[in-house]
């Protein structure tokens, strides 16, 4: 019976200040996501047609200082309130969930968990305690960035 590497899940939540409907459209737009999320510079979209599970696209983030490009898919999808996307590379497959609830008049909570399960050696040794933190903060900075670019838009239709 072999050792199955150890699940690392990292779970950050953000109130927002905008509709739901406005948070999901942001979290959703694969063409825009460079412009939305300030770790991704390039986006190549795989899948034309709505966001929906099937959808794929190539994602280029900066990550520890290098540029790491990934082939994302979504897995699960039920609009607007949650979708899963899936990532593997190198023998370690990530998964994202996004949870999009209203909160209040104006106000809604993004909740994303992401987890790895990582290859054995080294790389999975990596994504214990430091790499958890690593994780922690980036999704942070992206749950920012989506509410800056949201929070700013006037309101309307």
């Amino acid at each position: 019976m072999g050792h199955t590497p150890q699940v690392t899940v990292v779970t950050v939540e953000r109130r927002i200040a905008a509709p739901r409907d406005r948070v999901w459209e942001t979290l959703t737009d694969l063409h825009g996501l460079p412009g939305t999320l300030s770790g991704v510079t390039r986006v190549e979209v795989l899948t034309e047609g709505p966001f929906q599970a099937g959808a794929r696209w190539i994602e280029t983030r900066r990550m520890f200082g290098r540029e790491a490009v990934e082939e994302m898919r979504v897995t699960a999808c039920q609009a607007p309130s949650r979708y899963v996307v899936e990532a593997e590379s190198r023998g370690a497959t990530y998964v994202s969930e996004f949870t999009v609830r209203e909160a209040g008049p104006g106000e809604t909570t993004v909740r994303m968990a992401f987890s790895a399960r990582p290859p054995r050696g080294l790389l999975g040794r990596l994504l214990g305690g430091l790499g958890r933190r690593v994780v922690a903060k980036a999704v942070e900075r992206d749950l920012a960035d989506v509410a800056r670019a949201v929070e700013r838009w006037p309101d309307g239709p």
